[in-house]
C-alpha cells in the first residue's frame, strides 16, 4: 500500500491569497461597481484602461474578455488574418497560437533559446529570410515574454523591420518587466496581456488588456470588441463580444496600484531561492542582460524531474510544469503546423525538464524558508 502524502505546506500557486490580502479594499470596489447599475463598458473599465495605460508608459489600453481575444484582436485590428502566416514559439500556454487561429492566419512555430526559454532571434531571422514553403506570407511576429522573463525583443524587432513585419508583443506572463528600463509591451506595435487569476496581475476571473500607441489602431480594436459598434447597434466592422466587466476593472484597478510591490516581493523570493540554490547541481533560472524578470513563474531545469518534484513533494512543497506538451506535440496541433528549421529541438528538451517552485506575493516568510531548505537538502 502506497504511504500517504504529507500535506501540501505550500502550494505552488494561490490565486485566493491575493484577494484575501486586499479583501477590504476590493470588497468595497466591487460594491461601487454593483451599486452603479451599469455593468458592462462603465466607468471602471474606463478607469483602469487609462490607469493600466498610465502605469504601462502607453497612450491607449483596451479591456477586453481574455489574454487569447486580447491576442486576436491586435492581429483583427492590424488587418492580419487569412492570408498571413503569424511567428511565434511552441513553448507557451497553447493560448498564443490559438489566438494566432482565432484570427484566421497560419502560425508558424520556432524554437527558443534554451537558457531564457524566450524567441530564438538567430531562427527568426532564418524564418523571415527563408519562409517555410507553400504558407501565406509572413505578416507578425509574436515573441513571448515567458515566466516573467523579457525576451529579446529588440534584437526581434530590428530584424522584423528589416522585413516589414509588425511585432506583437505576448506580454501575458510579464506584467512590469522591463527591458532596457522601458515595460514589456511598449516596444512592439501592441501589446496583450492576460488577467487570468494567477498572473502577476490577475482578475477574480477571466479578463484581458491590451495596450499600443496607435491610437487609430487602438480605436479599431475597441470597436471590434464590441460587434464593430463605434455607433451602438450599429456595426461598421464585423467584430466579436470580448468585453472587461465592470466587477473585474473594479478589483483589478485595487490589484494594479499594488502590482509594483507585488512585483518586488516575486523579486525577493527569487533571490531567496537563488541563494538556497547556490553551490547545488541545480543552477537558478537566468536572466537575460539589461532586462528585469518580474518571475511569474520561478523555473528550474532538473534531467531528473520526476525525482526532484517527488522529493520536494515529500517536503509538503507543490510544484507543477509550464509547459509539459510543446504546442506542436499536442494532438490539435502535431503534424499540421508549420515548424522553422530547428524542428523546436530545444522547445522539446525544455518541456521534459522545466519545473515550477512555489511562486505568488503572498508566500509567507516562513513558506519561502521551507521551500529553501528543501532546496539546501536536495542539494546535500
Amino acid at each position: 500500500m502506497n504511504a500517504t502524502l504529507p500535506p501540501v505546506l505550500v502550494p505552488q500557486a494561490d490565486p485566493g491569497a491575493a484577494y484575501r490580502a486586499r479583501k477590504a479594499e476590493i470588497d468595497a470596489a466591487i460594491a461601487r461597481a454593483l451599486a452603479s447599475g451599469w455593468y458592462i463598458l462603465g466607468r471602471e473599465c474606463a478607469a483602469f484602461e487609462a490607469e493600466f495605460a498610465a502605469w504601462q508608459g502607453a497612450r491607449r489600453a483596451v479591456g477586453v474578455a481574455n489574454g487569447t481575444d486580447a491576442l486576436a484582436l491586435i492581429l483583427r485590428g492590424l488587418g492580419i488574418g487569412p492570408g498571413a502566416s503569424v511567428v511565434t514559439v511552441s513553448h507557451t500556454a497553447v493560448a498564443t497560437v490559438a489566438a494566432i487561429e482565432m484570427a484566421g492566419a497560419t502560425p508558424i512555430l520556432i524554437d527558443i533559446d534554451p537558457a531564457t526559454y524566450t524567441m530564438d532571434p538567430g531562427e527568426l531571422a532564418t524564418v523571415l529570410a527563408f519562409p517555410p514553403p507553400g504558407l501565406p506570407p509572413i505578416r507578425a511576429v509574436i515573441p513571448v515574454h515567458l515566466y516573467g522573463q523579457p525576451a529579446a525583443v529588440s534584437e526581434i524587432i530590428a530584424i522584423a523591420d528589416r522585413h516589414g513585419v509588425a511585432v506583437i508583443e505576448d506580454c501575458s506572463q510579464s506584467h512590469g518587466a522591463l527591458v532596457g528600463g522601458r515595460k514589456c509591451g511598449t516596444l512592439g506595435a501592441a501589446a496583450a496581456f492576460s488577467l487570468y487569476p494567477t498572473k502577476n496581475l490577475g482578475a477574480l476571473g477571466d479578463g484581458g488588456v491590451l495596450s499600443t500607441d496607435d491610437e487609430a489602431l487602438a480605436e479599431r480594436i475597441a470597436a471590434l470588441r464590441q460587434y464593430g459598434w463605434r455607433e451602438r447597434y450599429v456595426s461598421d466592422l464585423a467584430g466579436v463580444n470580448s468585453r472587461l466587466d465592470e466587477l473585474q476593472a473594479a478589483a483589478l484597478r485595487v490589484k494594479l496600484a499594488a502590482l509594483d510591490a507585488a512585483n518586488a516581493r516575486r523579486q525577493a523570493i527569487a533571490e531567496a531561492y537563488d541563494s538556497a540554490l547556490a553551490g547545488g547541481p541545480i543552477r537558478p533560472p537566468a536572466r537575460r542582460p539589461g532586462t528585469t524578470h518580474v518571475f511569474h513563474q520561478y523555473v528550474l531545469r532538473c534531467s531528473d524531474r520526476a525525482r526532484v518534484q517527488s522529493f520536494l513533494r515529500g517536503r509538503g512543497i507543490a510544484t507543477n510544469v509550464h509547459y509539459p506538451v510543446p504546442v506542436h506535440a499536442q494532438p490539435a496541433y502535431r503534424g499540421r503546423v508549420a515548424l522553422g528549421p530547428a524542428a523546436c529541438r530545444e522547445t522539446e528538451s525544455a518541456a521534459a525538464e522545466v519545473l515550477s517552485l512555489p511562486m505568488f506575493p503572498e508566500l509567507t516568510d516562513t513558506q519561502v524558508e521551507a521551500v529553501c531548505a528543501a532546496l539546501r537538502a536536495l542539494a546535500a
